[in-house]
């Protein structure tokens, strides 16, 4: 079955590698449906609607937060730059341009 997650043959690729693209491709949906749940919420005029569009965008958090652990798990050295940008005081630009170092 094709996909748009690869960009190789999928026969070609390591179980490994399939499920990093696997796993890539959740991170980039959870923040799709992070951005439209904060558009709905900011249009939305019922108090009970917007309560629980508000509950089911905090779900997509959580589930982007998973997936990015699990991706840093597998890539240390992206956990060693994320350190020095994320949770951080400063500028981001700054922390951002140390991190490649």
């Amino acid at each position: 079955m094709p996909t748009e997650q690869y960009h190789e043959p999928a026969s070609e690729l390591s179980q490994e590698t399939r499920t990093f693209a696997r796993m890539l491709t959740s991170v980039i949906e959870e923040a799709e449906a992070i951005n439209w749940y904060e558009q709905r919420i900011s249009v939305e005029k019922d108090p009970q609607a917007k309560a629980i569009m508000q509950n089911a965008q905090e779900e997509e958090f959580k589930h982007f937060g998973m997936d990015l652990e699990f991706l840093l798990r597998k890539k240390p050295k992206w956990r060693e730059m994320m350190k020095i940008i994320l949770f951080s005081e400063g500028d981001i630009v700054e922390k951002g341009e140390k991190a490649e170092d």
